[in-house]
């Protein structure tokens, strides 16, 4: 089955994930409609798929044409396609997290589940080959995860602003949402407690230039037995510092199992450790990942079986962020609800 689509954003992962993607999957979509909120790229890219730009995302959303809505890119309209997808009955594919309260994503999250469309959160890091293989070396070789140790560092823009920089790359938020998901994936279960700590920026263009949590995978009745994750996200280097940027750049993850550590760079870089000594896989063979995210969200919308998981877990990686900020204001260790 052929899954007629319309694109509502494009943004940077545009040209080095999805329109490869959805050019190598043209048995599996067919881009219909196109709306950015940059007219001249939405344009092109509808003159590329020959499709119809169109002016905004309700008007794309209400299309007899359109199974399906992919939102590929964070930008002024926030949450609002997700809501107008729902309102027309439309699956929905969200390539980013989004700047939301508590209250607000679970106000989403219940009109998509009223709506009862396929739903599925774009987690690049979960399908990238190199998580893929640690998760086998932890079921075989490496055991149980016991420490975890994920930090991110985006380059800041002189003179960008947060919003302007979320309107193209996605929030530190967003960021700090995608690694919460993953270390979760990578850990098999949810945190039951978080530790949050901030650091404010001097410029006046963000808010935070570092954030830091530590999530405790532990049964609430003994803390510290299982794993925990530390998690950090920094904005404190200039994009034009280029020889600071290169400069002992950290492991994306470094996780240290019962019987052994592996440290993954992505998409397909990973390297371990065991009693045997050092060993070193390069996985570039496998298929991109962009590929394997809407092949999954693909067979979302066409199986007869609904599956939520996305959703929720989207929602539980928000309220884990919001939660450590929480941490911060009050100073103690915040408990997750399980």
């Amino acid at each position: 089955m052929k899954l007629r689509v319309g694109l509502v954003g494009l943004g940077n992962n545009w040209e080095v994930r999805h329109r490869a993607a959805l050019r190598s999957l043209n048995d599996r979509y067919e881009v219909r409609a196109i709306f950015d909120q940059v007219a001249l790229r939405a344009e092109q890219a509808a003159r590329e798929f020959n499709a119809k730009q169109v002016d905004g995302f309700r008007a794309l959303a209400q299309r007899d044409d359109i199974d399906a809505v992919l939102m590929l890119a964070p930008q002024w309209y926030g949450c609002l396609p997700i809501l107008a997808a729902c309102d027309a009955g439309k699956a929905i594919y969200c390539a980013f997290s989004m700047e939301l309260d508590l209250d607000q994503a679970r106000q989403v999250k219940e009109r998509v589940e009223k709506a009862g469309v396929a739903f599925m959160a774009e987690f690049p890091r979960r399908l990238s080959p190199a998580t893929l293989r640690l998760k086998e070396l932890i079921a075989t070789r490496l055991g149980a995860p016991r420490l975890l140790f994920c930090h991110t560092r985006v380059p800041v823009e002189h003179g960008t602003g947060a919003a302007a920089r979320a309107s193209i790359h996605g929030s530190p938020t967003s960021d700090l949402i995608e690694l919460v998901d993953w270390c979760t994936y990578v850990v098999g279960k949810s945190p039951t407690s978080v530790l949050g700590l901030r650091h404010m920026a001097a410029r006046d263009d963000l808010e935070d230039d570092y954030q830091m949590m530590s999530l405790d995978f532990s049964g609430p009745a003994a803390p510290g037995t299982d794993a925990i994750a530390q998690i950090s996200c920094g904005q404190y280097m200039q994009s034009s510092w280029h020889e600071a940027l290169a400069y002992r750049p950290p492991a994306a993850l470094q996780v240290a199992c019962e019987n052994g550590i592996a440290f993954v760079d992505l998409p397909a870089t990973l390297v371990w450790f065991d009693s045997f000594g050092r060993h070193q896989e390069s996985l570039d063979s496998e298929r991109p990942v962009g590929e394997l995210l809407l092949g999954q969200f693909h067979r979302a919308v066409t199986s007869l079986v609904r599956n939520t998981s996305s959703l929720v877990d989207s929602y539980s990686a928000l309220a884990v962020v919001l939660q450590a900020r929480a941490s911060h204001a009050q100073g103690k260790r915040m408990p997750l609800v399980v």
